[in-house]
């Protein structure tokens, strides 16, 4: 049941909705849509229309006071111009770095209670006109006494109480889908919600942000082609960070980088390479690598800021990614239909070759075409729908890399439309699959785990010595872990106790016989053990619903 403050918050969704003009969003809803007509019968109406700005501003505008959650939508659709008008695509990139601030007074306080502090004391200079400001943080420029120049990030005051508000009603959402939606086992979305709670919340803590920053430094130093600022840990608090402040062009400026003489066609290559290295080498990702956070110096050196928001993954995850895409670069479709399966992403008893057959369907389209002519989101929503039939689960772990090859791939179509993703990424991807399976993997990983084999060696015969004396004294036991098994206990343990006294009698007489014939002495024993998204849906239906009506 929806909470009262939830229910207010919904309420207010859509006043806000209604005060920028999109009350055709509401009205197209299912709930609304038999009295939609009502609005097209209304003077105010089409006199009020008359007066307001245009549609891809009032679409910004109504995210902007949504909050956090919505903006960050904003920004990851205005990297996909294939999918909006150009207006609206060009109003959604504001919302990177040119989200409204709130007063560098306020900043100048919450830096001073943090540190306990005056300004003065902690910088040489503090400007109080941010240089950007984003959903959750804006940015200051500041001098430190030592004459280094910084920039201070301070969080948005009560935005946390803002975002677990609107994640209650996420959850609560969720929650309902989950139970009443026949697509929901497939989808998780209380999964997603949770994956994205914990994203959201490392980005409210900024000495999480700063240990990004420092790893991703590490993984990168002294590499020609990322930079990544240093972080002053002597002033590092959880609402205020302070970074080393760097100059450069943002990615989304093509004319200026093209004035500066920067290849488009190498600063491509060059983001499919970091983005690869990132995921497959240091298991380490930039998640947030929308244009305001990724900058380019005058020698064509990459430069990313704002590390809230990072990704790993498990080995597994990494290797089925990898082999996945290779195939798919291989146009091998039977390994990414048994890849599935061996994942468990599909259902074990999915036909192999129907599945291949649905997904050679959906790619063959897309090769030897520049990537100015992909979209992979059109691809990824076919191949979803493809998938759907063969009942593919969402990876909620694997949410966070979706997002960022969404950005990847804007950002690419940005710089060089013409682009050969595959033949950039292909050769990245076989090298790394040939270090994880080769013979130089072996050997590597034998030298990793040496020490704790040589550690655990002298025990061995002794482990060994007890086994064999246990075998011997009749009282060696199996134990088996089996979900059928723990599936049939928990029915049991629902059942009458005439029906469980009825199996444990039945158990007897198959053990008295099993030992009658296995003859006298001889014992078994055998013991079991048991072994976006709502807010962002929204969100999304704000944009595509009101893009829609306004194309019709």
């Amino acid at each position: 049941m929806i909470h009262p403050a939830q229910a207010l918050r919904l309420l207010h969704i859509n006043r806000v909705l209604a005060r920028h003009g999109l009350d055709e969003v509401i009205l197209a809803m299912h709930l609304f849509r038999p009295v939609r007509f009502l609005l097209y019968l209304s003077p105010f109406y089409w006199f009020r229309r008359k007066r307001l700005p245009p549609f891809p501003v009032r679409i910004r505008q109504t995210l902007e006071d949504l909050g956090p959650i919505f903006i960050k939508f904003g920004q990851i659709i205005s990297t996909r111009r294939d999918l909006l008008d150009e207006d609206l695509a060009e109003e959604l990139a504001r919302l990177q770095d040119a989200v409204p601030p709130f007063p560098g007074p306020q900043a100048r306080t919450i830096i001073e209670q943090a540190y306990g502090k005056k300004i003065e004391e902690l910088f040489e200079s503090f400007d109080e006109t941010p240089l950007a400001s984003a959903s959750l943080a804006q940015v200051h420029a500041a001098r430190l006494k030592n004459g280094d120049d910084v920039v201070v990030k301070v969080l948005r005051p009560g935005v946390e109480k803002i975002i677990r508000r609107d994640l209650r009603i996420l959850y609560t959402l969720a929650g309902l889908a989950n139970r009443y939606w026949k697509g929901a086992h497939r989808l998780k979305p209380l999964e997603v919600v949770a994956d994205y709670d914990r994203v959201i919340s490392d980005e409210l803590d900024l000495t999480r942000e700063a240990a990004n920053a420092s790893q991703l430094r590490r993984n990168w130093e002294d590499s020609p082609i990322l930079y990544v600022p240093r972080i002053y840990w002597d002033l590092a608090k959880t609402n205020v960070m302070v970074v080393e402040r760097i100059y450069g062009t943002s990615v989304g400026e093509v004319d200026k980088l093209k004035a500066q003489g920067i290849s488009m066609e190498r600063l491509g290559a060059l983001g499919v390479e970091i983005f690869f290295t990132q995921v497959f080498r240091d298991n380490f990702f930039h998640a947030d690598m929308h244009p305001g956070n990724i900058f380019v110096s005058p020698e064509g050196q990459y430069i990313a800021v704002d590390f809230g928001i990072m990704g790993t993954l498990t080995t597994d995850d990494q290797r089925y990614i990898a082999e996945n895409l290779l195939a798919f670069f291989n146009r091998d479709y039977r390994r990414v239909a048994q890849l599935h399966v061996d994942s468990g992403w599909v259902p074990k008893q999915t036909r192999v070759d129907e599945f291949e057959a649905a997904i050679r369907t959906v790619s063959e389209p897309i090769y030897d075409r520049p990537l100015g002519e992909i979209s992979f989101a059109h691809f990824l929503v076919n191949l979803f729908q493809t998938a759907r039939r063969f009942d593919m689960e969402v990876q909620p772990q694997l949410v966070l890399l979706e997002k960022t090859l969404v950005y990847v791939e804007g950002v690419g179509r940005q710089l060089y439309p013409e682009l050969d993703l595959w033949a950039t990424a292909k050769p990245f991807l076989e090298r790394w699959l040939s270090e994880q399976i080769g013979p130089k993997a072996f050997a590597r990983r034998v030298q990793e785990t040496l020490p704790q084999i040589s550690e655990n060696l002298p025990e061995l015969p002794l482990l060994a010595h007890r086994v064999i004396k246990d075998a011997a004294e009749g009282n060696l036991e199996v134990k088996w872990k089996s979900a059928e098994l723990e599936k049939f206990r928990q029915e049991a343990k629902q059942a009458s106790r005439c029906t469980i006294a009825a199996i444990c009698g039945g158990s007897m007489v198959i053990t008295a016989a099993l030992l009658l014939v296995a003859g006298p002495g001889a014992a078994i024993a055998v013991a079991s053990i048991p072994t976006v998204s709502a807010i962002l849906g929204v969100c999304g239906g704000v944009i595509l619903v009101s893009a829609w009506l306004k194309s019709g």
